[in-house]
């Protein structure tokens, strides 16, 4: 995958958020569009159902906290890249599968209709599938990072997304439905269901960058498991403070579904306080981070006052 590396390179100096995941944005996307293009012998309908479902629009968060990890400690955007694509495809092929019928059974993604409703859902399911694989190739067919390095990028990619992570909580989220949730628990399914991948997000970036420092990776994973849990929060508050224009799905989902929430279990005003105390948190770790990590700390306060 050749991506065009002149984008990103004013990195950490660069403190205008909105400029820098714009940026991150546009080179993640490059990327993703050129992974596509060499899959020759993917099905036309397969291959559009794959577009359709990771280039129209998103925040592209993951990838921004790629980016960000990876400047903090000196690396390179060709370098950080493969990484960023990589966990996008991954939390797009969660995406579709959560829109399916047999789980939230959404109409709406992005302010376009979801994957199932746009083709099928069998497509929607292969579709999903193949963005799986396709991550995985992209990080193991990297001749920019070093062999020892993609392993460890395989295996982090692989333990945060799968059965010990994003789709653990996927697992819990469904068995919650309908119950009352302690507040730890609740706090447990969402550092697995959504906390997981964003933490895998700052750790591929540490590696992108070469970083195998235990002391900074702890901290970086301390940052990240507050930023993901305040990522959830904020969710959980525009579900109920936001609308479907804004949101771009269904506004009240949750309250309809009887889904357990930081909103339900707290209340909206100790939900947002929650919120900001964990963004707090997650600037504090900062402190035992290398390097400028001045795109990090923005990063995590823009969780907090994002309105989709």
């Amino acid at each position: 995958m050749t991506v065009n590396s002149d984008c990103m390179r004013q990195t950490t100096q660069d403190t205008d958020l909105a400029s820098y995941m714009t940026r991150a944005r546009e080179a993640c996307e490059a990327g993703m569009n050129a992974a596509f293009a060499t899959q020759p012998q993917t099905p036309d309908k397969l291959l559009q159902a794959m577009r359709y479902s990771t280039l129209l629009g998103g925040k592209r968060i993951r990838p921004c906290l790629v980016y960000a990890a990876s400047d903090a400690l000196g690396g390179k955007q060709n370098t950080a890249t493969p990484a960023a694509v990589a966990v996008e495809m991954i939390h797009c092929y969660s995406l579709i599968h959560d829109d399916l019928p047999a789980l939230d059974n959404d109409d709406l993604r992005r302010g376009q209709p979801t994957l199932h409703r746009a083709f099928d859902e069998a497509t929607a399911i292969i579709a999903g599938d193949a963005l799986q694989g396709l991550a995985f190739q992209i990080l193991a067919d990297q001749p920019v990072l070093d062999a020892e390095i993609r392993v460890r990028m395989i295996s982090c990619l692989a333990r945060t997304s799968g059965a010990q992570g994003m789709i653990a909580g996927q697992c819990m989220d469904l068995a919650a439905v309908g119950n009352t949730l302690s507040l730890e628990a609740l706090q447990q399914m969402h550092q697995l269901k959504t906390g997981a991948l964003i933490q895998g997000s700052v750790e591929l970036g540490a590696l992108s960058a070469g970083c195998t420092d235990v002391s900074v990776l702890n901290a970086l994973h301390d940052y990240a498991r507050c930023v993901g849990l305040a990522f959830q929060v904020q969710d959980d508050i525009l579900d109920v403070t936001s609308d479907t224009s804004t949101l771009g799905k269904a506004q009240g989902a949750d309250v309809a579904r009887n889904k357990p929430t930081y909103v339900s279990l707290l209340g909206l005003q100790q939900a947002m306080a929650k919120a900001t105390q964990l963004v707090d948190e997650a600037i504090a770790t900062l402190a035992h981070v290398p390097g400028n990590t001045q795109m990090l700390a923005a990063i995590a306060r823009y969780i907090t006052t994002r309105s989709h």
